[in-house]
Parts: structure tokens; sequence; C-alpha cells
């Protein structure tokens, strides 16, 4: 698993920790407030988004109970059924950016693929687990910070300014008998200072004082012009570990140990001794190099790992995208792997078992599952009684209106007009969008969907990327650096198009 990296801080600004209003859980939110959040950036479908925050909610509720009851109280899987572009991954997009438990989202038909095995099904909890793993270890991360940026700066002193060399010291007369006790010893033994903080420094003797008083001057005054970002393009030579052998990735691991999910090769690495070599880099790039090597000596792994399996375990959600590939008709034949058996597979990690992660077994009974599908085809009755029974929540979302279009090119804060406006603002333009040039955007989207294959919201990405396509090309050279789209505008560039069916099937 990759280690994190992280951006150094602009030179001259020491870090300080940014003030900010820690994010509460998302299970810790009342249902009204999570409504509210994903109201946000999701227009309409408030059933689904209130069944999605009645189960997050139960979460915590369930972690207040008494411990009697606690395991008795099972999760409220979910069913989400709607068309294709109606807000089903944008729902669970979102949960997973709300801050608080480890979110996966999986697609359901990757378990169809040609060379499945029969356990691979288990993947998505110990993908989950790393999700945790990542998670945890950016928070410890973020508290040690300050310290590790503090270790980082003093070795980088170390590089520009070795420590004096202190003078060999006479090794003491051996007096028979006496142990080195004689009173013509004293002026030999060496003096050590001790601080305030306990530290204990052996004191230099007398002749070379000023040669350390220099070298502490020489250190702060580096120090001062390090932390201005004076020193930013200065060459420094420091020790890193090699990432890999060359080869290895080609190495077939022996029978019994090629699973999908058993990394060979990086069990390999880790049985491997690390080789460190020497490289010369910039200042900024080493402080980088040496303040992620402070992080993970100031991290206890052991608690990280203990913490994210117990968030995997209790706060853990898992969306599985695509649920109704896997419903089909059964016993068709072709390259596929058998739907059903798919489903039998995927029961035990839904209904709860013990799944071995590299970090240890995870328990599933708790982990909350949000399965959705278009299920144009098939139905949800298709699937196995015992994978129906383990989602006993069922939530339909309605198809979008042309209304509905008007307020998603509107009211979102990630709405399209919103981020076509910002891409224009970056050549120095200006975009706008009149309210009679939203509602016919919307308009030709819905007719669109009504006139061909209904793809929901997705429509209006190939509406508005039509519609804007010459002004982006021609932007940078564009006379005019104000652009507004009426209604009028909007009919005149793709009234050809809406107008003639087989332009209007091809490009919308």
């Amino acid at each position: 698993m990759a280690e994190p990296t992280r951006t150094p801080e602009q030179p001259g600004q020491p870090h300080e920790p940014i003030q900010e209003e820690p994010l509460p859980w998302l299970e810790e939110l009342p249902p009204r407030k999570i409504v509210a959040e994903l109201d946000r950036y999701i227009v309409g479908q408030e059933v689904a988004k209130k069944a999605v925050a009645i189960a997050v909610r139960n979460r915590w509720r369930r972690t207040q109970a008494p411990d009697d009851i606690r395991d008795e109280i099972l999760p409220n899987n979910i069913i989400m059924i709607g068309p294709t572009g109606v807000g089903k991954t944008e729902i669970a997009r979102r949960l997973a950016r709300l801050a608080g438990a480890p979110f996966l989202k999986v697609e359901a038909s990757k378990f169809t693929e040609v060379g499945y095995v029969g356990r691979d099904v288990e993947s998505m909890v110990r993908e989950l687990v790393d999700v945790a793993i990542n998670m945890v270890r950016g928070e410890r991360e973020d508290d040690v910070y300050p310290a590790a940026e503090a270790r980082a700066e003093e070795r980088l002193l170390d590089i520009l300014l070795p420590p004096v060399p202190a003078a060999p010291a006479s090794p003491l007369p051996h007096t028979p008998g006496g142990e080195g006790r004689g009173a013509g010893e004293k002026g030999e033994r060496p003096l050590f200072v001790v601080s305030s903080k306990g530290d204990v420094t052996p004191k230099a003797p007398e002749a070379e004082q000023p040669a350390q008083e220099r070298w502490r001057r020489t250190r702060e005054k580096l120090r001062q012009q390090l932390q201005k970002g004076e020193l930013e393009e200065r060459e420094v030579e420091v020790e890193v570990q090699q990432q890999g052998f060359p080869g290895l990735e080609m190495m077939q691991p022996p029978p019994g140990m090629e699973g999908p999910d058993f990394n060979f090769v990086e069990m390999l690495q880790e049985m491997m001794p690390k080789k460190k070599k020497r490289r010369t880099v910039h200042l900024h790039e080493a402080r980088r190099i040496l303040i992620d090597e402070e992080l993970k000596k100031l991290v206890d792994m052991d608690d990280v790992v203990n913490e994210a399996l117990d968030r995997v375990e209790n706060h853990g959600i898992i969306f599985i995208d695509e649920l109704d590939k896997i419903a089909g008709e059964r016993g068709t034949v072709g390259p596929d792997v058998s739907r059903e058996g798919v489903q039998r597979d995927l029961l035990p990690i839904v209904e709860g078992s013990t799944v071995q992660t590299r970090y240890g077994y995870v328990r599933t009974d708790h982990v909350l599952f949000i399965a959705a599908g278009a299920f144009h085809i098939s139905k949800p009755s298709d699937l196995i009684p015992e994978l129906q029974g383990r989602f006993p929540i069922r939530v339909e979302l309605e198809p979008l209106t042309e209304q509905d279009f008007v307020r998603i090119l509107t009211e979102p804060e990630n709405a399209l007009t919103k981020q076509y406006a910002a891409l224009c603002a970056s050549e120095g333009a200006t975009l706008e969008f009149a309210p009679d040039g939203i509602k016919e955007i919307a308009r030709i989207a819905a007719k669109a969907n009504e006139q061909m294959e209904n793809i929901g919201a997705r429509r209006l990405h190939t509406v508005m990327t039509t519609l804007l396509e010459e002004l982006l090309f021609e932007l940078p050279d564009y006379p005019t650096k104000h652009v507004v789209f009426d209604g009028a505008g909007v009919r005149q560039r793709l009234g050809t198009i809406v107008e003639n069916e087989d332009l209007r099937r091809y490009i919308l």
C-alpha cells in the first residue's frame, strides 16, 4: 500500500495548525442534517436520501445501545432502484465525502468477469480495510505533522552544517587497586551538562568552546534562512530507501499462492533486506523525504491498524453498484460466470462472516451495505431469495423531469453551468447562462431522453458539451471575453441537431 506524501508548506511560513472546525462524523449528524448535506449536490430523490440518512444514523444509535443488545442490532441494508443518471451513484459519492466512516464503492459486475475466483468477493472487505488504514493513518499523521516537520528541519541543518567533531578523549590511566579513582585523574574525566529537560550532553573542553559557539551561531543563521525559504534550491545529499527490486514484478507465485487478493510481490519485498542509496536532490524535495520518514517513526502503526479494523467492523459502508447485472435470467450461457453463483458468494459477506485480511480478521456483521441498480431488464425479485432478505429496505428513485434538469443546472454547488464558468474563467473569460437559456438546455435534454434511451442527468453533459464545443475551442482567441447564452443562442447552436433525428441520435 502506497505511503501518502505531503506537499511542503510555503517557504518562509512556519507550519501552524489551521484552526478549522472539525467535521462531525457522518453518523453523529441528525438525519435531517444528513439530508441537508446531500441536498447541496443532489436534486430531488427525497425518499432515497431519507432512507440513507436513517440507515447511517442507526449506526450511531447502535453504539449508544446497552452492551447486551448491541450485537443483536443489524444494519438496515438498502437497495436503491431507478434508471441510470437519477442520482444513485452520486448519493454514494457524497456519503463518502461527508467525512467519518470508511467507505468503498464496488461494481457487482466485476465479480462476473472471466477469470473469477470463488473467494474474490471477499476482496471488497480487504479494500475497505485498506481505505480505513489510509484514513486513520492520515488522521494520526495530521496530529504529529508539526513534530515531524521540526525533526526534519533539524536533520536538514545537520546535513547543511555537520556537528563539530569532538576531540578524541585521552584514555584514563589505570591505577592498580584504585579503579581509576585517584586524585590525579580528576582533570581527565569527561564532564557532562544536564539541561532543564533532562537531556545530557558532553561538555566541550575549554579549547573547543569557541568553535562550538561559532558552530551554534552559524546553525541559527542557517535555520533563519531555511525558514525564510532562501535555501530551497540548494542541492543536498540524502539517504533514501529503494522502492523495489528490478524484475521482481515478473516473478510468478508458487502454486497455492496465486489468489487475486494475495500480493506475492509485496510479501517478497517485505522479506528482502531494505536497501538504501544516497541521492542528490533540492532542499525542498529533501524536506519532503525527511518529513515522510519522520511521520513513519512517529505514527504507531499497531494503533492505526487496531483503530482501522474497529471502524470497518462498526462503521464501514460498502456501496455495491450495478446489482441488477447479477440478477439476470438463470442458466444463461456465455463467457460470464454464473450470476447466481456470484449472488451466493455475496450472501455470506452481506449477512455476516469473518474475512481474513493482511491486517487481521474482520467481521462483516455490522458493515452497512447499500446496493443500487437500474433493473431495466431484471427485477429485484430475480435475486435469489436469501440475498433479497439481506436487503430489507428498498427505495425507488424517480425519473428526472425537465423541471428537475433546470434545478440540476442551477442549484447544486457543482452544477455544470458553474463548472464550465470556472473553466472559462481560467482563460480570462466570463460565461453566463440566462434563465431562458437554462430552460432551453433542460428542454432539449428532456426531449432527447424521451425520444432515445433515458440516461437521466447524464444527458445534460452531452447537451452542454455540444453547445460549448465551438466556444471552448476558440476561447483563447475569442473576440469577446464575456459570453452569455440565452434561449435564442441555445436554439441557434443546437436547433439543427435537435430537428434532425439522425444527428440527434449520434450527437446527443
